[in-house]
């Protein structure tokens, strides 16, 4: 009895919370995926998996929006974890200005999605005019938010540019956990770095891999305060990701029903890949 209590003593108030934030909006929203409703009205029409049978024939959006966002999570993916990982191996060098370094690339991060993607709009269709007119370089003379290409790799550009610094920091903590004394082994038996970077340093961080996999793989699905910023989806909805194609559906065309659907979608997708993917690489992590 004495341990029941403090059990619910400690565990109860974070599932109350974890009830009511998560639990609670969860199920009424699956609810919700099954009916008509409009997400004023207090009428809830029940139109069983009608919307479920919208989203894949008649919805075409919803089609484009899952494909451009795969497409994009796939490419700030390798960016992201390829830049983070380059600046954590460069940043665990004996660097004079490593840490003042480590905390500018990390600062990215801590802007606020939306105002990231205010400040780089100004620096698309103004900055880079403007350099583009000082240098005569066509990359800067680009309508870089005015066309499906270039508005797409322009929120890459932004995403990895906030990202990169965080993921930077994950894998700099496992780079400088890595034993020297491996590394040193490798060496005297003729290791040049690449060799010692594949088979020494890369197999020992994969438990930090996982964890950027993970991270990035949920963000760039996720994605919304950038793209609604920068480009609100635009031109022609060619850049409308997941997350921004829901709330356009649920709050703006006023079909929440639907909207709720696509989001419980959305959120099994996001599920399988990153369930999938931490299954994958902890297995790697046992192998090595």
């Amino acid at each position: 009895m004495k341990k029941s209590f403090v059990f619910w003593a400690f565990v109860g108030p974070a599932f109350l919370a974890f009830s009511l934030i998560v639990l609670y909006p969860f199920l009424t929203g699956l609810y919700y995926a099954f009916t008509s409703w409009n997400g004023v009205s207090g009428e809830v029409k029940w139109v069983g998996l009608d919307n479920f049978k919208t989203l894949f024939t008649t919805d075409k959006q919803f089609l484009h929006s899952f494909w451009i966002t795969t497409k994009y999570t796939f490419v700030a993916i390798i960016f992201t974890n390829l830049i983070g990982f380059s600046l954590a191996l460069l940043l665990t060098q004996p660097l004079k200005t490593r840490n003042i370094l480590r905390t500018v690339f990390f600062i990215p991060n801590l802007i606020g999605g939306l105002l990231l993607g205010f400040i780089w709009q100004f620096i698309f269709v103004k900055g880079f005019v403007s350099i583009g007119q000082l240098t005569g370089w066509k990359l800067f003379e680009l309508p870089w938010l005015g066309d499906e290409k270039t508005a797409f790799w322009g929120i890459v550009i932004v995403s990895v540019w906030q990202g990169a610094g965080y993921i930077m920091v994950i894998y700099v903590a496992a780079l400088q956990n890595v034993p020297q004394e491996l590394v040193e082994a490798a060496k005297i038996d003729g290791a040049g770095p690449w060799k010692i970077l594949r088979h020494v340093i890369i197999p020992l961080i994969v438990p930090a891999i996982t964890i950027c996999l993970f991270l990035t793989i949920s963000w760039s699905y996720k994605i919304f305060e950038v793209n609604l910023s920068l480009t609100n989806g635009g031109p022609f909805k060619s850049t409308e990701m997941l997350a921004l194609n829901i709330y356009t559906e649920a709050f703006v065309n006023n079909r929440y029903g639907l909207g709720e659907a696509k989001a419980f979608i959305f959120f099994m997708i996001v599920a399988s890949i990153t369930t999938l993917q931490v299954y994958l690489t902890k297995k790697k992590e046992v192998e090595s």
